[in-house]
């Protein structure tokens, strides 16, 4: 019973409640000892002052001597210049009309006076996480549009998602979002989108909207094409931080979420993290905390787990924020450091009856943080609302189960030594979504700055595209060859053709080029002899495509 005195104080102590968002953090959970927030005071005291100087306009992406300003978006008076506070007050407007002018009918597809009834949209990254977590949180039944997602390069997974919207195509919008223009998996998903459209008799330009770069290749296109419309993606968001500007915001009005309650709710959180008391700014405890769980080297993987339904994607979102974020093999000095912190996660109670099991008796290499959402449903006719819903038990609800099962895992967990944190909203409503992404937004960038990292740069990625960027030029190089050879009718191993082009150091790639080849049927390669990959052996039966 003492104990669970003590933990009730500790409890007390160390939940932080904003009533104004109507967001609460607990940290009690988490073993640290209130020496460890006064050690950190002065890492802290940085990290404030850095953010504040991001704010403020400081460079932060040195590689592209870029600006980091995502927080404007909420708050566009912030901004450093009027010039930014223009755009962003500028295509702010353009959305709102934009989004007025489907709804209409004034603006539409292919025949003239049928409205858009579906949106497909085209990304990857962060171009298209954002917008997916808000459209499956917020999506209501009243929803006027209907909304999918296309955000990767398989040919399958393309098709499932054209076939799916087939029977609406002529009332589908098409967003394709990319700040480049150049990213390979948007690229291949617009040019298979608008094949799709043309097999159709179609005209694809009457259909598609641009979010990308001024000036981009994708810009260029949909300028020199006609499409209806081309929002912009400044240099100075990334697309993991993209949410807020037209890439979540354009989806999200076209589905009917309040844009404006978004955007206050982030805007509202981003003022109590400027609060420079880490007993009173949620976004410094949740660094601190991952501070002290991971030893400030991300020793343990971060386990989100959010009881509601409509957060499933949560973890999948902050997946790339935290991870593409903190993933860093140097610190801001260039010594080694390779710093990250791992997150998974699914919901709850659903993982419940998976890998909690391993969180409370296996291995002890991770932290948990529970969402909890107070309000039970977000809509509906009230018969499952409290007073109408049904009682599965005596005075018992299919909400208290759930509500129940968060409690006594996260008890579970913290009597077999397993530390969590747990973050509580009211609803989930436009506002709070808003609040809780700002929240982890400013974690991050704190936690960046408390373990000296650079959080708005991604060498890794790029490092993985120029790699997949060589494999593809590997693959022409050798077809080339081969015709050029005239290899019609003959056999040759990896090697053989390795040689051939004189990439005899690329035999593994060349490998993986011929038996993906071989399995679809393409470009006249066969497997026709050989089960390992030394002694397989392809071959060429056409000389043209």
């Amino acid at each position: 019973m003492r104990d669970k005195i003590s933990l009730w104080t500790r409890y007390s102590k160390y939940r932080q409640y904003f009533g104004d968002i109507g967001i609460a953090l607990d940290v009690s959970r988490m073993r640290f000892s209130e020496s460890f927030l006064d050690d950190m005071a002065e890492l802290a005291s940085r990290a404030f002052n850095e953010m504040k100087a991001l704010e403020g306009g400081a460079i932060a992406n040195k590689d592209e001597q870029r600006m980091v300003g995502h927080y404007w978006l909420r708050n566009p008076t912030l901004a450093p210049n009027d010039r930014l506070r223009d755009d962003i007050a500028k295509v702010s407007s353009q959305v709102k009309k934009f989004v007025e002018g489907v709804r209409a009918g004034a603006i539409s597809g292919t025949k003239a006076a049928k409205k858009f009834t579906r949106v497909l949209l085209v990304g990857i990254g962060g171009s298209a996480l954002g917008p997916q977590l808000v459209c499956d949180a917020l999506r209501k039944k009243s929803s006027p549009i209907n909304m999918d997602f296309l955000d990767n390069t398989d040919p399958d997974g393309i098709l499932r998602i054209l076939q799916a919207v087939e029977s609406e195509l002529e009332s589908t919008l098409v967003l394709i979002i990319s700040k480049s223009g150049k990213t390979a998996e948007t690229h291949n998903g617009y040019l298979h989108v608008k094949r799709y459209f043309e097999q159709k008799g179609l005209n694809f330009s009457k259909h598609a909207v641009a979010i990308t770069g001024e000036g981009s290749i994708l810009d260029e296109l949909a300028k020199r094409d006609s499409w209806i419309a081309r929002f912009p993606m400044w240099d100075w968001i990334g697309g993991r931080t993209s949410v807020f500007s037209a890439v979540g915001m354009l989806p999200a009005a076209l589905l009917g979420v309040s844009t404006e309650d978004f955007l206050a709710g982030g805007a509202a959180m981003d003022e109590v993290t400027r609060v420079e008391d880490v007993r009173k700014n949620p976004a410094m405890m949740l660094a601190l905390m991952w501070y002290f769980a991971g030893s400030g080297r991300g020793l343990r993987d971060m386990v989100i787990l959010p009881y509601k339904d409509r957060l499933v994607l949560l973890s999948k979102y902050l997946q790339q924020l935290v991870m593409e974020s903190l993933g860093k093999e140097r610190n801001r000095r260039g010594e080694v450091v390779n710093q990250g912190i791992a997150v998974y996660g699914n919901k709850g109670s659903t993982d419940q009856h998976a890998y909690v099991q391993q969180l409370r008796d296996g291995v002890d290499n991770f932290f948990v943080t529970f969402i909890q959402v107070l309000s039970d449903v977000e809509e509906g006719d009230g018969s499952l609302r409290a007073g109408g819903a049904l009682h599965v038990e005596p005075d018992i609800t299919a909400g208290d189960y759930l509500n129940g099962f968060m409690f006594g895992t996260r008890s579970a967990l913290y009597e077999n030594g397993r530390d969590s944190i747990t973050i509580t909203i009211r609803d989930l409503s436009p506002k709070s979504l808003g609040a809780l992404i700002s929240l982890y937004e400013r974690a991050v960038g704190y936690y960046a700055s408390l373990v000296d990292i650079n959080a708005y740069h991604q060498p890794g990625v790029e490092a993985g595209k120029l790699a997949a960027g060589r494999v593809i030029k590997l693959q022409q190089e050798s077809l080339a060859r081969l015709r050029e050879e005239k290899c019609v009718n003959k056999s040759f191993t990896a090697m053989e053709l390795a040689e051939m082009i004189k990439q005899r150091e690329e035999v593994e790639a060349i490998y993986f080029i011929l038996e993906h080849l071989a399995a679809n049927a393409r470009e006249g390669i066969t497997q026709v002899d050989g089960e390992t990959p030394d002694n397989a052996r392809f071959t060429f039966f056409e000389s043209s495509h």
